[in-house]
């Protein structure tokens, strides 16, 4: 089929190439704008935008796509199809329009559960067992066109972030191909969504990671899993920033304010949460690199009795 390809992060990619691979026309992909990033401010392309022109694509990055200019430019390539993976922009019914068969997403949980920006670690903090991908009609809300076929991602114990991320999006390459090849065929049967069982997956902030101590243990743990390696997640320590990669929930109650070192023997550091305590397995001073806690407490000793700096927020 003809196809025209919306999607910008790492995300994005692995759809594409396989798009590329299975022999569909990709007549035309479209990206966010490139914008300046880092210290440097230098001006990068997005990962979709770097792909495509390996692949010897054209490329596209309208500022808005539901401009009548740029709405005509799609009109021109004559799709069959779009297909849209994260790519970062409402679309109009206009646009959405322009295809004959429609505009497929892939998203990155089972629908209806986890609508919204941020599914992938909503999944982990939630302490959900499984998550998946779907592949959907496209319609004018967001995430709640008709389903088309799901592939279920077991969650475990040790999942961050970034690996269910990588799952997730080669999940979704190889859900595409399958849905595409049923459109084709007129072998599908769309199922539109209910509103039963569906979570907001809301977009992430920094401030998430800003450790609320009084939280249950298990809660801390699979936040600092879920926000594994953007936004991250940390406590503030003689008034500094420090980062918290890995850690590991104990059952187990302790005297003490939330937020305490309940024990610290140099390899170790166990800290009382509002249930349980958590053991702290690899952290990361400001500046620094980050190291497992033994490197950690051998360059900055920790007493029991120490107290972290942490503040209520809403998770």
């Amino acid at each position: 089929m003809r196809i025209v390809f919306m999607g910008t992060p790492d995300f994005s990619v692995p759809v594409l190439e396989a798009l590329v691979r299975e022999g569909h026309q990709v007549v035309g992909v479209v990206t966010q704008p490139d914008k300046p990033k880092g210290r440097g401010k230098a001006v990068l392309m997005t990962p979709v935008k770097e792909k495509a022109l390996e692949l010897g694509l054209s490329v596209y990055q309208p500022l808005k796509v539901r401009e009548p200019e740029f709405v005509e430019v799609l009109k021109g390539l004559t799709p069959d199809i779009m297909v849209v993976v994260a790519f970062g922009q409402i679309l109009t019914k206009t646009v959405l329009e322009i295809p004959p068969k429609g505009c497929v997403n892939v998203h990155a949980s089972l629908l209806p559960k986890y609508r919204g920006a941020a599914p992938i670690q909503w999944a982990i903090i939630d302490g959900e067992k499984e998550t998946g991908v779907t592949t959907m009609m496209m319609d004018q809300g967001i995430d709640t066109g008709d389903m088309l076929e799901k592939a279920p991602v077991a969650i475990t114990d040790e999942e961050t972030g970034d690996s269910l991320h990588d799952k997730l999006s080669q999940a979704g390459a190889r859900l595409i191909i399958s849905t595409l090849k049923k459109i084709e065929d007129g072998t599908i049967s769309p199922m539109p969504q209910t509103n039963e069982g569906t979570c907001y997956a809301k977009m992430l902030k920094k401030t998430m990671g800003n450790i609320d101590w009084t939280m249950e243990a298990r809660a801390i743990e699979r936040l600092v899993r879920g926000l594994n390696s953007w936004p991250g997640t940390y406590t503030r320590w003689k008034g500094k920033t420090l980062k918290i990669w890995k850690a590991a929930p104990v059952d187990q109650e302790y005297e003490g304010v939330c937020g305490q070192v309940v024990a610290g023997d140099g390899r170790s550091l166990l800290v009382k949460t509002g249930k349980g305590a958590l053991s702290l397995l690899e952290l990361q001073p400001e500046g620094k690199k980050r190291m497992p806690v033994d490197a950690f407490l051998r360059g900055y000793p920790i007493e029991a009795g120490t107290v972290f700096e942490g503040e209520p927020k809403e998770v």
